[in-house]
C-alpha cells in the first residue's frame, strides 16, 4: 500500500525544544494535509512503531476561511486544509509559522496580528445601542474592491513571508494595508481615516515595509496588497502635507 510520509516539527510546550517526529500513514486520493493530521490523531503511532503523544494543530472550517490552519508545508507558508498531498513531494515536512510565538506543535500564537489591528482602528465605529437608520451607499466600482479587500481573514501566510517581520522588527505587518483602506473607504468608517493613517505613520508602521511585494506571492485570497500599500502610502504623504501647510498657516 502506498504511504505518505510526513516529517513534522514538534514542540511540547511554548518554552520546551523543539524536535521533529516522523509518520508514516496510508494514502488515499485527494487527500489534504487535514486529512493527514486526523489520520495521526486516530492512530498516534509513529514511522519507528512507537505510540506518541497526539499531534496538535488547529482548524475550524476546513475551507479556507477561518485562517486557523497555517503552517509551513515543505517550506512555504500555506492552509492545511486546502493543500492536497498529491500536490505535494515527499516526504512532506510540516511545521508551525515562525513568525508566531509556538502554543504547541503546529498551533502558533497569531494574538500580535489582532494587536495590529487595534493599534490602526481597524473597524467600523458604530455602537449599535440605537436604531441610525441605513448608512450612505457606497459607489460600486468602490465596493468591488472594497470587497476584494474584506476577503482578509487573518491567516499570519503575509506576515510569515515578508522579511520585515522578524524579531529585530516592529513592522506591523502587509496585511494591515489592506485593512486601512478597506475601513477608510467605508463611507462610515472615512469618519476616522486621519487617525488610522495616523497610526500607521508611528513607529511599526508603513516606513518599516521594504516593498518585496513576498506577500502578493503568498496570499492564499489573491489580494491586491501592493495595491494597497500604493494607496495607504499615498494617503499618508497627503495627510502630512495637509498637516504640515495647515499647522504653517495657523
Amino acid at each position: 500500500m502506498k504511504q505518505i510520509h510526513l516529517i513534522i516539527k514538534r514542540q511540547d510546550q511554548h518554552d520546551s525544544p523543539s524536535y521533529e517526529e516522523e509518520f508514516l500513514i496510508p494514502y488515499r486520493p485527494n487527500m489534504n494535509i487535514i486529512s493527514a493530521l486526523m489520520d495521526i490523531r486516530l492512530n498516534p503511532v509513529n514511522k519507528n512503531g512507537n505510540t506518541t503523544s497526539q499531534v496538535q494543530w488547529d482548524m475550524s472550517c476546513l475551507e479556507e476561511v477561518c485562517g486557523t490552519c497555517s503552517m509551513l508545508i515543505n517550506g512555504f507558508p500555506l492552509q492545511a486544509c486546502s493543500t492536497l498531498v498529491d500536490n505535494l513531494e515527499q516526504p512532506i515536512r510540516l511545521q508551525p509559522m515562525s513568525t508566531f510565538p509556538v502554543v504547541r506543535d503546529l498551533i502558533i500564537d497569531r494574538e500580535s496580528m489582532f494587536d495590529a489591528l487595534k493599534r490602526v482602528k481597524a473597524w467600523i465605529p458604530i455602537d449599535g445601542t440605537y436604531d441610525i437608520g441605513p448608512g450612505p451607499r457606497m459607489n460600486e466600482k468602490k465596493r468591488q474592491w472594497a470587497y476584494e479587500l474584506s476577503k482578509c481573514f487573518t491567516c499570519g501566510v503575509c506576515l510569515e513571508a515578508c522579511p520585515n517581520v522578524n524579531d529585530k522588527s516592529d513592522f506591523l505587518g502587509p496585511f494591515v494595508f489592506s485593512q486601512i483602506r478597506l475601513k477608510n473607504a467605508h463611507p462610515t468608517g472615512e469618519m476616522n481615516k486621519d487617525e488610522r493613517i495616523e497610526a500607521f505613520m508611528g513607529e511599526g508602521g508603513l516606513e518599516g515595509c521594504g516593498n518585496s511585494q513576498n506577500c502578493v506571492q503568498v496570499c492564499p485570497k489573491g489580494l491586491p496588497l501592493t495595491t494597497s500599500i500604493a494607496a495607504v502610502n499615498r494617503e499618508a504623504t497627503v495627510h502630512s502635507f495637509r498637516n504640515f501647510f495647515g499647522s504653517d498657516n495657523s
